[in-house]
């Protein structure tokens, strides 16, 4: 180890980004041996898995439970390398609670396999076979990602690292490469089953911003088995900050560093490799230039084009990122309630589907969250709620300010007022209300007009059609979720373990 470290110690790496797939990144690297910095224009590190503080309840922002904790799993693998200790959590189980227009008994995501089935049985009569061949697309997916492919490749190197990956059972899923969850359902006869694919629909937009006709098939295998032992998801106890906090301790265990309140302005380049970045103090508005071998942009792929917008090496690139279809935004209710709004025995995570004549968001759809007793997210008797709905980003965009005041006045309502059909919202159990929207998100997280969740993995966007970790730019690299596995705490981390390997491997030759 310590050769490692004399062979890197000269080589400066600018993290542009305090996310959890930049502080993974920066974390890991450090490791290695790499000078680190990282910087966000945020107060808090966190990004859209970060928190806030309201009258004795604390809030997650955006991202509200967590894959990956399990032993394999890549925050374990992740925080083991590191020799930090992993957060508490608690199982979620359900996974999620999915409540379709109209009705009062909702379909439960189990987290026991065999429970699930049971579930998805019992729930969408005649569909086994198809869920049957979700389960061997995500076994032999999930073996292929467990041994660290880089997807899409970009060079011999890359494409080592995919090929290594494969196995005979990874050809199995060669043949769904380009099929979508439609074209599964259809395969099996289910294209005219109107519940389950709203059910499909549902749970998709969560994990793939688009529904079953456009979600790729070999990614929703992945999203919509991960639930299951022996994988799952889990709830942090404390919030999601605990995540952030913790990769901020093996950021600078190892010597790295993070600057909260800089906000990197232009990523600067010569000949079409990077040089350095300009650096903003927003609190005393100072700015200057740091050199840098390496930059990791922990940004979106709209974001990246903006800050290398004098390099026409991204010429091609900043055209393919004009054409993509527009990511949604997000627009969130956070509500602090007395414990006895919340129904007995109530799911930490709970999705609603309104009839269509409602309002909310894209899709009338909500997704909730709600804090368990003693998880120190509110106080004694207390608990929080939290409600999202992907909604269309240029809304909030338009109009004055008295415009945006009054839809978010709306949407708030309305939102409330639906949660109010479940949870018992009265007057007097509401305690502390906030509302946030992609405006809210741009101003917080510098995420372009505020969008959230990727690309949307689309067949042309998804896994080996994606936008890869490395860029036209040398020594830029992009992590998060615009790369390869996509959105989630789980997803940027697979991004930023495979940005550290490239960057590893490039400067050990």
């Amino acid at each position: 180890m310590a050769i490692a470290i004399n062979q890197y110690q000269k080589s400066r790496v600018i993290v542009i980004g305090a996310g959890i797939g930049g502080l993974t990144a920066g974390a890991l690297l450090a490791k290695r041996g790499y000078q680190v910095t990282i910087f966000d224009q945020a107060i808090v590190p966190g990004g859209c898995a970060s928190t806030f503080k309201r009258r004795g309840f604390t809030f997650d922002v955006g991202a509200t439970q967590v894959a990956g904790l399990e032993p394999g799993g890549i925050h374990h693998r992740i925080f083991t390398e590191l020799d930090i200790e992993l957060p508490t959590a608690t199982d979620c189980d359900p996974a999620c609670a999915v409540f379709l227009p109209g009705e009062t008994q909702p379909i439960n995501v189990w987290r026991d396999a065999d429970k699930w089935q049971e579930e998805r049985q019992r729930q969408f009569p005649g569909s086994e076979p198809f869920w049957h061949l979700l389960n061997r697309l995500f076994e032999a997916s999930w073996r292929f990602q467990g041994r660290d492919p880089v997807l899409p490749p970009r060079n011999l190197w890359d494409l080592w690292q995919l090929a290594s990956a494969v196995r005979l059972d990874t050809l199995i899923t060669v043949p769904f490469t380009l099929m979508t969850v439609s074209d599964a359902l259809k395969l099996y006869g289910l294209s005219k089953d109107r519940r389950l694919k709203t059910f499909l629909d549902l749970q998709l937009k969560l994990y793939s911003q688009v529904g079953a006709d456009e979600t790729a098939l070999l990614y929703a295998a992945t999203a919509l088995a991960v639930s299951q032992t022996p994988q799952g998801l889990f709830h942090l106890q404390g919030s999601m900050q605990v995540l952030s906090d913790r990769l901020v301790a093996g950021l600078e265990k190892y010597g790295g560093k993070l600057l909260m309140g800089h906000n990197v302005e232009q990523i600067h380049t010569v000949l079409g490799k990077v040089t350095g970045v300009t650096v903003r103090n927003q609190k005393t508005g100072d700015t200057w230039t740091e050199k840098a071998d390496e930059v990791v942009a922990n940004v979106t792929a709209q974001n990246l084009v903006k800050l290398t917008a004098q390099d026409k090496s991204l010429n091609n690139y900043q055209r393919r990122v004009d054409k993509l279809p527009q990511p949604s935004g997000a627009f969130v209710v956070y509500l602090g309630v007395k414990r006895e709004a919340i129904p007995v025995d109530c799911p930490p995570h709970l999705q609603f589907l309104y009839n269509q004549d409602e309002v909310i968001g894209e899709n009338n759809s909500l997704f909730v969250s709600v804090s368990k007793p003693g998880d120190g997210r509110a106080p004694e008797g207390q608990a929080t709620l939290i409600a999202s709905s992907f909604t269309d980003a240029d809304l909030w965009w338009q109009g004055d300010e008295e415009d945006y005041a009054q839809i978010k006045q709306q949407y708030t309502e309305e939102a409330i007022a639906r949660l109010g059909e479940y949870f018992t919202l009265t007057p007097e159990n509401i305690i502390y209300t906030e509302a946030a929207t992609p405006r809210t998100f741009a101003r917080y997280t510098a995420r372009e007009k505020g969008i959230v969740g990727g690309l949307g993995q689309r067949l042309a966007t998804f896994g080996p059609f994606g936008f890869a970790n490395r860029t036209p730019i040398k020594h830029l690299w992009l992590v998060g979720d615009s790369t390869h596995p996509g959105e989630g705490t789980a997803g940027v981390s697979y991004s930023a373990l495979t940005v550290t390997r490239q960057i590893e491997a490039k400067n050990s030759k």
